[in-house]
């Protein structure tokens, strides 16, 4: 098993800047941020620079406010010969409240590239308990319905 790290999570405030005409943080602005991590998260465990090849699944639940603490957070969970499989979580809230509501998620794959922009192979990804497990399983399911 890798000692590489499976998982990358952002820490920030919503800035005003954000904003959409609703008054909430602008959707696209929660895709850049998803982007952000998964690109983390992915060369990372690849250890090489990587791109995205697919984001799908992605869910807005709740709204995030400006001024609430956000995190994204990318893990792994399960690896093809180049391609990471990624599961994105985003979550938000008031600081001064209890805990973090998940506001939106979703499913990005990572591919490994090389300067020419072919793709390299990637370490594989081994889930080591029963939750990492059950995750890859609903990843991969998840990839296998939209095919």
């Amino acid at each position: 098993m890798s000692s590489r790290p499976s998982t990358f999570t952002m820490r920030f405030l919503a800035q005003p800047g954000t904003v959409n005409f609703g008054g909430k943080v602008h959707g696209g602005t929660v895709m850049s941020w998803i982007d952000q991590a998964a690109y983390a998260c992915a060369t990372a465990w690849a250890q090489r620079y990587c791109v995205t090849a697919y984001v799908g699944g992605i869910q807005f639940l709740h709204p995030i406010r400006i001024g609430d603490v956000v995190e994204v957070e990318a893990r792994v969970a399960s690896t093809g010969r180049s391609s990471m499989n990624l599961a994105i979580e985003v979550r938000s809230g008031d600081l001064k409240g209890d805990a973090l509501t998940v506001t939106t998620d979703c499913i990005v794959v990572m591919v490994a590239v090389d300067a020419d922009g072919k793709s390299q192979p990637v370490t594989p990804y081994l889930p080591s308990d029963d939750e990492a497990k059950a995750l890859a399983d609903s990843v991969r399911a998840q990839l296998a319905h939209r095919r």
